[in-house]
């Protein structure tokens, strides 16, 4: 997998989430399929609040302790600090600005990259040099030349 590091100024991300843990996730109740699914049908990005709507981020957040706690995720997209207006259908978070440690998938199925990449990432940083803040990372999706079968994100590590 492919790394570079990047400075990233702080943005404002609105979506919809759900707290959960990787352990949850590993079973068969994870609750992040079923997210994917609640953002796809929000039609979030047709939204005029929304900077960019070819840009998907998962972001996780508010963690509990370290990727064996309790974590926020939020899928959707940068906006303005005025958060998009539908009830309480939608959230906005901050991600901080920061120093990444950007890895890049190999291309193949979304499902399967994104796993085997968190898979690579944790066992990465169990003998990094480099230590995870826990403040705030993310998957980026490009949805110009997006083919669920055949794609390739970036995953964005905030390290110290």
């Amino acid at each position: 997998m492919k790394t570079y590091t990047i400075m990233k100024p702080k943005m404002m991300v609105t979506g919809v989430s759900v707290r959960t843990t990787n352990a949850e996730e590993a079973g068969p109740d994870g609750r992040l399929p079923k997210l994917w699914e609640s953002y796809f049908n929000s039609n979030l990005a047709a939204r005029s609040e929304i900077k960019n709507p070819n840009y998907i981020y998962a972001l996780y957040t508010d963690y509990e302790s370290d990727a064996n706690g309790a974590y926020t995720t939020l899928i959707g997209h940068e906006t303005a600090d005025a958060p998009v207006q539908d009830g309480n259908l939608f959230e906005i978070k901050s991600i901080p600005e920061s120093k990444y440690l950007v890895f890049q998938t190999q291309s193949g199925p979304a499902y399967e990259v994104v796993a085997q990449a968190w898979q690579e990432i944790w066992s990465y940083f169990e003998e990094s040099p480099e230590v995870r803040t826990y403040t705030g990372d993310f998957e980026l999706y490009d949805t110009r030349s997006y083919d669920p079968a055949n794609t390739q994100i970036e995953i964005y590590i905030a390290i110290e």
